[in-house]
């Protein structure tokens, strides 16, 4: 009976996985290169959506590339399921959280990055160091958002993601460690020596905002969510598995895909505006990574997701070897 259910499981979790990164691919396409966009595909057919405006050549080429890529996608979970036919569900639940733990670890290393070199360049701005540092052009531009962000940001969190690869020394305690050191900082610098600006600020919002975030999807690796309930704890073993199983099909996978879908349908969506436009704050000189802290929720329900799915798994695993006994 296991491997009755062992393969279509492992299909069905790794097809969610897949469409969820085929829909952030199309969605850098749609917003970032102008395609235009699989709802336009279906328009053109007039199926699902109402076709306003026809497509031209070039754009019916593109949508149908994105259309592939979700077919891709479903094909990916049926190829490596196939290819990979021996692994049991629980080892695919690992795969998946050291995935989720991967990407938190990565994001962990850019937010201590970027933070650390956006709040210098902050510094610099506001002490009129910029162009005497690094020439009118330069100084100029590393004091505005999208230059910043293109040259500055994005290399460093590419660099986090390789170092994420790498080691696994930077968790949740040593955020939360420097969290306390911005925020003493601030007090330091305002009483004794009678300074504060913006960026200090904007540094303890921005590490704070990645802690409260990122680890959400590592609490619910390690099951440190506190559960408020009457029931779960007096369920059986396999009463456990299925409230697991049922609640993360039906409540925390949706959730997770809710947000990414809501926040991602359109350019205005509240991920995609601020990302797009590199939005900075208004007040002052502060830091120039509002836009990133938008991405954080992006971050979570991806991280999220990938975990319920793990969790999907991993109690579906169990389910079955207590129906084989």
């Amino acid at each position: 009976m296991i491997n009755n259910f062992n393969n279509p499981i492992r299909i069905f979790s790794w097809s969610i996985i897949f469409l969820t990164f085929a829909f952030l691919i199309n969605n850098i396409l749609n917003f970032w290169y102008d395609f235009p966009g699989v709802d336009r595909f279906f328009a053109n057919y007039n199926i699902f959506f109402e076709n306003d405006k026809e497509l031209n050549l070039k754009e019916f080429y593109k949508s149908w590339i994105q259309f592939l890529i979700y077919i891709i996608a479903i094909l990916f979970s049926f190829v490596y399921v196939k290819l990979y036919n021996n692994i049991k569900i629980e080892k695919d639940s690992e795969y998946l959280s050291n995935f989720s733990a991967y990407i938190i670890r990565s994001c962990f290393w850019g937010v201590l990055i970027v933070g650390i070199v956006d709040m210098i360049l902050s510094f610099l701005r506001v002490e009129d160091f910029l162009i005497p540092l690094f020439g009118e052009n330069l100084g100029m531009n590393l004091g505005k958002s999208a230059f910043r962000g293109s040259f500055i940001h994005f290399p460093l969190i590419i660099l986090a993601f390789i170092i994420g690869y790498f080691t696994k020394t930077l968790g949740f305690f040593w955020l939360a460690f420097l969290v306390v050191i911005a925020e003493f900082q601030i007090v330091v610098a305002r009483f004794i020596f009678s300074y504060e600006q913006t960026f200090m600020g904007d540094l303890v919002r921005f590490w704070y905002g990645s802690l409260f975030l990122f680890a959400s999807s590592y609490a619910l690796i390690k099951e440190g969510h506190v559960r408020v309930d009457i029931l779960y704890t007096k369920f059986s073993e396999r009463g456990k598995a299925w409230s697991n199983l049922l609640g993360s099909l039906f409540l925390g996978i949706p959730i997770c895909a809710t947000i990414l879908l809501r926040g991602m349908w359109c350019q205005q969506c509240i991920l995609n505006a601020p990302i797009k436009s590199f939005e900075q704050s208004m007040s002052g000189y502060g830091m120039q990574v509002k836009y990133l802290m938008a991405g954080f929720l992006a971050i979570y329900a991806l991280t999220m997701l990938i975990q319920f799915t793990s969790f999907f798994m991993n109690n579906s695993s169990k389910l079955l070897k207590t129906d084989s006994n």
